[in-house]
């Protein structure tokens, strides 16, 4: 890829009864809340460079929303993954995640090569956190 060449980015919308309690839950993952794109109604947490989650308050994720919401609590919208260099990076971060309110998604799976760790939001959004060994992921 040409180093002006389109990067494109990832932007995950997700409901949250809870703007203030979702914005400090990632702010203590390490996470940075973009104040140009947030508001009293929504959240733009920056995960990457080129991923971003948008928190958006129920009554305004309907209005963007064309099938009703799910409640996050007691069904699955979807399965976040995010990768992370080590399986200390992974162990990290969902120790993080259970010490700022979240809870633990499913036990920890160790593949020897890849290994992952599981959370929940307050919302009930499902994360995976995964390490891969790279010698895997080149073949």
């Amino acid at each position: 890829m040409a180093d002006n060449a389109y990067t494109p980015m990832v932007f995950i919308n997700l409901a949250t009864k809870d703007i203030d309690g979702a914005k400090k839950f990632y702010s203590e993952l390490g996470y940075t809340i973009n104040a140009q794109f947030s508001d009293e109604n929504t959240a733009s947490v920056v995960i990457s460079d080129t991923i971003v989650i948008m928190l958006l308050a129920e009554a305004k994720f309907n209005e963007f929303a064309s099938k009703p919401l799910a409640d996050s609590a007691v069904a699955n919208e979807a399965l976040i993954c995010l990768s992370a260099e080590s399986r200390t990076a992974v162990d990290e971060l969902c120790d993080r995640a259970l010490a700022a309110g979240g809870a633990p998604a499913k036990d920890p799976q160790d593949y020897g090569q890849m290994y992952g760790r599981s959370f929940q939001d307050p919302d009930g959004h499902h994360f995976e956190v995964m390490w891969m060994d790279p010698a895997m992921v080149q073949g």
